[in-house]
């Protein structure tokens, strides 16, 4: 046991610095993520003609298919047709086309979430669609929505150990690289997972947070 604690003394350094790029990614992937989840969820809520096709197909090809399948096509197939990404580009867009699937069905969910009765009240006093969207449903919406857009921040925080495969130093890569020196792999790799699970119980509690304040404001 003595060695083991020497030895995550000496990487506990490293480790913290690949979680910190873990994230780093994470949340970079998880903003934009969002943005372009939500455009895709009002594209596929207002039925625009083709483009709504298009988003059903996107989400479905996201979904339907591995991260890791997803981040070799990028990184390694992009260049094939004369798109080169560095690594760590390439790792975010592929975390982020990923999650923004994933936010796109958690936010048309909670749209739909939505009592009908909103849209008719809304539309009864001269609102757009848009304005409905914007000032009745949406904030709304993303209260019904946020325990689902938690549990996808808490899988990315996961996911992003797949871009190690591309060489990007995030924690896992980080890991791999002192257990190549040490030979340790049993103890790093529990130190891993331990860093991990620390991570995600941190935004658990966010999680939990923000519900309670979003849940009081709507009590009001």
């Amino acid at each position: 046991m003595g060695d083991w604690m020497a030895l995550f003394e000496a990487a506990l350094p490293v480790l913290l610095q690949g979680a910190a790029h873990t994230l780093l990614f994470a949340l970079v992937a998880m903003v934009l993520g969002l943005a372009l989840g939500f455009a895709v969820a009002m594209v596929r809520v207002a039925k625009l003609p083709v483009l709504s096709q298009l988003a059903a197909f996107y989400v479905s090809a996201m979904r339907g298919t591995p991260l890791l399948v997803q981040i070799f096509v990028i990184y390694y197939g992009l260049p094939g047709v004369g798109l080169e990404l560095d690594p760590v580009p390439a790792g975010v867009l592929a975390l982020t086309l990923n999650v923004a699937a994933y936010l796109s069905e958690s936010l048309r969910g909670g749209i739909a979430g939505v009592a009908k009765g909103q849209w008719d009240a809304a539309f009864s006093l001269g609102f757009t669609w848009w304005q409905t969207m914007r000032y009745i449903i949406a904030p709304q919406a993303l209260r019904l929505s946020v325990p689902s857009l938690s549990n996808s921040l808490i899988s990315l925080i996961k996911d992003t150990s797949l871009v190690s495969v591309i060489t990007v130093t995030e924690l896992m890569l980080a890991t791999k690289e002192v257990i190549a020196q040490t030979f340790q792999p049993l103890p790093l790799y529990l130190a891993a997972a331990a860093i991990y699970w620390a991570l995600s119980a941190l935004f658990e509690r966010l999680q939990r947070h923000v519900e309670n304040r979003l849940n009081l404001a709507h009590q009001r």
